[in-house]
């Protein structure tokens, strides 16, 4: 395909130098297929392996309407234009890392705002709002509370949904969704709507997610275009259950650990050695550490890192750009990488035990093969014959691309309340009528019924966080306090932060039970892979020093991965 024949001529000339200046000169599938839609406007649902372009899928068509629109816009139009909302800190950063130097060259503003941003950058943003807003479901529900922030929504012409199917299924999607319908009252008011883009990994239910995207207008559901490049078509999936021989009974007894453990070890090294950057995936954080600590404790010359949400964020940042400089042959990690988080070139996956899902692994086996017409290649090393038995279904259905269906969760009672409490301090009062109708515009209320409806009502006037009175309800002052302290539909778990007592720098964090019952001073446990000795315990942290003894792995709460029934 030529230059001047692809979907690339379509955009604006600018954006065409400055993809020629990267040197892209060809577009990905799902970028061929995808740019077409959102150019029309469509709103659109983008299916895709990670690594093969969909967010430039989106990024440039709504950069070229955003480029050609500014010239009819009034010279003193001063709000966000563009959002993209991503479920993680670390998306967003990346984010911000990958688009800001097309902004520079577009002329487009771009920040990122979450709750890492700080308060001076964040009174920036109120005064001078960026084009393009980079955030996560939680901000973007506060972005509605200031007067200043929710007056620069009017403006909001596309909305980017990022890793959307990690989001539709839960109560943070729910928020979400309404979220997406009240912008939508406030665009409609200055005379225009905007445009929704889902960026999705490969689901079993297309047509569930888009849904989701759409919502509802005058209770029809709006027209989605589904754009859907098969994630399994180019795969090449094994698995294996290690041999146990008599050297890895001797290495087990050598380091204490069983022999099964053992020779799956090193048969995980033996893969990464064949191959240039390996990501090896497990399903728990105890058992990133342990597989981490096992690999530095046996093979200390090896470049292998670790890497789970419960590390620092420097300790991931640092692993993440360790591994894309191809200073690390493998990295040791969870589902913290298995969203689009970018670290480079991968060309082989290691799932370590089964994945519980087909979903799951279709992800994670995806990110190697970064090229669009690269083979996805990566193991399921079992442990057991029964974790055998259950990855060779997986691995079957992977290949037959059978995968789960994903379910949009249906009237989450606890969002709703949220939402209610949240658009009274956004609106400061509000029919009954016209609240309802917003909430079930949004595809997870759409059922809703007004009976459920009312019960919530008048259960928040109960407890004084709402006023009612006739058809009309409205804030109190405790409404705010209400509405920021259950914002999170993430559980909240008390944790301690783990601090490298000789040079101040952050480790990670250690749920509140495990500091309770091993959190002692002298007490030996792992994190990031390495052993560490408790020197004092604080408030709100643990001191530690570097120890060379190994000791207790941390638990953490929410591990384990379910086993889907449908």
């Amino acid at each position: 395909m030529s230059y001047m024949s692809s979907v690339f001529n379509r955009l604006h000339p600018s954006i065409q130098q400055v993809l020629k200046d990267e040197d892209i000169i060809h577009p990905t599938l799902p970028q061929q297929k995808a740019i077409p839609p959102i150019l029309q406007n469509n709103h659109v649902l983008l299916l895709a392996p990670t690594g093969h372009g969909k967010t430039e899928a989106a990024i440039l068509p709504v950069f070229d309407q955003f480029i050609r629109n500014k010239k009819l816009q009034e010279s003193n139009e001063k709000g966000i234009s563009v959002l993209y909302v991503t479920p993680l800190r670390a998306l967003n950063r990346d984010m911000l890392r990958r688009t800001v130097e097309w902004g520079e060259s577009l002329g487009i503003s771009i920040a990122v705002r979450h709750g890492d941003t700080t308060k001076k950058e964040r009174a920036k943003q109120s005064r001078n709002p960026p084009d393009m807003l980079i955030t996560t479901p939680e901000t973007f529900q506060i972005l509605f509370t200031g007067k200043r922030l929710r007056s620069h929504l009017h403006y909001v012409r596309w909305i980017i949904i990022d890793e959307i199917h990690e989001l539709a299924y839960d109560e943070r999607g729910a928020q979400l969704a309404v979220a997406m319908e009240r912008l939508e009252e406030l665009t409609k008011k200055y005379g225009h709507s905007f445009q929704r883009i889902g960026l999705s990994a490969t689901v079993g239910s297309a047509d569930e997610v888009s849904s989701y995207l759409a919502g509802f207008s005058n209770n029809s559901p709006r027209s989605v275009s589904i754009v859907d490049v098969d994630a399994t078509k180019n795969v090449e999936l094994a698995v294996e259950l290690p041999t146990v021989t008599k050297k890895h009974h001797q290495l087990a007894a050598r380091f204490s650990m069983d022999p099964t453990s053992a020779s799956a070890l090193v048969r995980c090294k033996e893969l990464v050695h064949d191959h240039v950057s390996t990501l090896l995936f497990i399903n728990t954080r105890d058992g990133a550490e342990i597989l981490a600590s096992r690999f530095i404790q046996h093979y200390p010359e090896f470049p292998v890192g670790v890497h789970h949400g419960s590390l620092s964020k420097d300790a991931r940042i640092e692993a993440e750009d360790l591994f894309k400089a191809s200073k690390l042959q493998a990295l040791i990690c969870t589902s913290s990488l298995e969203l689009g988080i970018d670290v480079g070139q991968t060309d082989f996956v290691i799932q370590y035990n089964s994945p519980r899902e087909v979903t799951r692994i279709v992800q994670r086996i995806g990110r190697s093969g970064h090229k669009s017409s690269a083979v996805s290649k990566g193991i399921i090393l079992a442990t057991n014959p029964e974790d055998l038995a259950e990855s060779l279904v997986i691995a079957r259905k992977t290949l037959q691309g059978d995968l789960e269906p994903l379910r949009v969760r249906k009237n989450p009672l606890s969002v709703l309340s949220n939402q209610i409490i949240s658009i009274a301090l956004e609106y400061r009062s509000i029919e009954k009528n016209r609240l309802f109708t917003l909430l079930r515009r949004a595809y997870p209320f759409h059922s809703l019924s007004l009976g459920d409806f009312k019960k919530i009502v008048n259960q928040l006037r109960n407890q004084r966080s709402i006023w009612v009175e006739e058809d009309t309800i409205g804030k109190r002052r405790r409404s705010r306090t209400y509405f920021l302290d259950n914002i999170s539909m993430i559980p909240d778990e008390k944790t301690y932060v783990a601090v490298d007592i000789s040079t101040r720098k952050r480790i990670g964090k250690l749920d509140e039970s495990f500091v309770l019952n091993y959190g002692f001073e002298g007490a030996r446990f792992i994190l990031h892979g390495r052993p560490w000795i408790i020197v004092k315990r604080e408030e709100e942290e643990i001191l530690v020093s570097q120890s060379k003894e190994i000791g207790e792995v941390p638990s953490w709460t929410g591990e384990d991965i379910p086993v889907p029934y449908s």
